[in-house]
């Protein structure tokens, strides 16, 4: 079975329907390259050159999309052409056929027919001059220079000049998928930072603010409740507070707003302070050395401040232990708890966003974070909830 030749592309239809009928034209009209008793015309007369014509007509139609076919075709009819009278528009669609094998064939016959071309073109010029020592002969490697490697090479040129076109078109895009990919993990990045930033704050003022509102409406005691009232009304003014810097950061794009000053463990006595307002039995071991990072001492301030929110709603009675020691390179953050076993729940709601959030401020420092509940080294003591960070400070960050 004959294989199925591909389908012909609309414009190299037209371009053979237009050389064809040229040539048809000029083959009416008895205009030939040659008188018909010229030396090499084997085939006088009209008739001989509709075949060379017909042929290379049939090879512009698939120029496109079987060039490996077309040119050996090609050729094979332009040799039968100069047999003939000749015909001025088989030469010309002939070098198109040339021009089309090299910028749509195969990678290597694209390297091979310009080279072989030129070498034929140069074979033509100085064999014939050796043989007959006449000036004409040079005529013939001219004649193939303009009819085979000149279309050849023109074609290598453009095919070139579309890779490289194609190649930069692939890298723009390329780069426009690896920008937006960026904007993407800079978007998800920002909205984790708000949303820790947001627990962070909030949190700690919510939490308190349910566990004293459950005490003075579970208490019937008239200064229970009113104490109870005083440090709902501190927390909610505080934690609305800090939800107006919040969003009012968010909001404001001008940039003539002063950056609002990040928490640091300058801040870290007053954290606590607030923590044994709210009920804690605090105790704060502050080893921290001075100069830290600003991302690592607000990380450290952080850590602190969930973990005593975490401590507010879930820890059993008993002495909550803060601890901070600067080592060599890294800062140690400690905190451990009564391990909490309420049979009714916890005092508060939690959602696990507090462990997620501490867990990727230590990763986003290149630090370690763990917790867990453990026995405790006195074992009066029972089961601990302890929480512990290292975050690294590398060496010439410190302020």
């Amino acid at each position: 079975m004959f294989a199925r030749l591909p389908r012909p592309h609309p414009f190299d239809v037209r371009i053979a329907l237009a050389g064809l009928l040229g040539g048809l034209a000029l083959w009416a009209l008895g205009l030939g390259l040659r008188p018909p008793d010229a030396p090499g015309v084997l085939w006088g007369g009209r008739w001989p050159l509709l075949l060379p014509l017909v042929l290379t007509a049939g090879c512009e139609v698939l120029r496109r999309t079987a060039p490996r076919v077309t040119l050996p075709v090609a050729t094979v009819a332009l040799v039968l052409d100069q047999f003939t009278q000749g015909s001025l528009v088989t030469i010309v669609m002939f070098t198109d056929v040339m021009y089309a094998a090299v910028l749509y064939g195969s990678p290597g016959a694209a390297r091979r027919i310009p080279w072989i071309t030129g070498m034929l073109s140069v074979l033509g010029t100085i064999v014939p001059y050796a043989v007959w020592r006449e000036p004409e002969a040079l005529l013939i490697g001219l004649a193939t220079g303009v009819v085979a490697f000149a279309p050849a090479s023109t074609g290598l040129i453009v095919r070139n000049h579309r890779q490289a076109a194609d190649a930069a078109l692939l890298r723009a895009e390329q780069t426009a998928l690896l920008a937006e990919m960026d904007r993407t993990q800079a978007v998800t990045a920002e909205r984790a930072r708000v949303a820790r930033e947001l627990h962070d704050m909030v949190a700690n003022h919510l939490s308190a603010i349910a566990i004293h509102s459950s005490a003075a409406l579970s208490l019937d005691d008239e200064r229970t409740s009113r104490d109870a009232l005083g440090v709902i009304r501190e927390n909610s003014v505080a934690g609305l507070s800090e939800m107006r810097r919040l969003i009012g950061i968010l909001r404001d794009d001008s940039g003539d707003r002063e950056p609002a000053a990040a928490p640091t463990l300058e801040g870290l006595e007053a954290l606590v302070d607030t923590a044994r307002a709210n009920g804690l039995d605090v105790t704060l071991e502050a080893g921290h050395g001075e100069g830290l990072p600003a991302p690592v001492g607000m990380a450290a301030y952080r850590i602190v401040q969930e973990s005593l929110t975490n401590a507010l709603k879930h820890a059993g009675p008993g002495r909550v232990r803060v601890a901070l020691e600067q080592r060599s390179g890294s800062l140690a953050v400690t905190v451990t708890s009564p391990y909490g076993e309420h049979p009714d729940g916890p005092r508060a709601p939690g959602s696990g966003a507090g462990l997620v959030g501490m867990r990727e401020r230590a990763a986003l420092l290149d630090g370690t974070f763990e917790a867990g509940a453990r026995d405790a080294a006195d074992p009066a003591h029972g089961r601990i909830w302890v929480v512990r960070a290292c975050l690294p400070v590398a060496e010439g960050e410190s302020e």
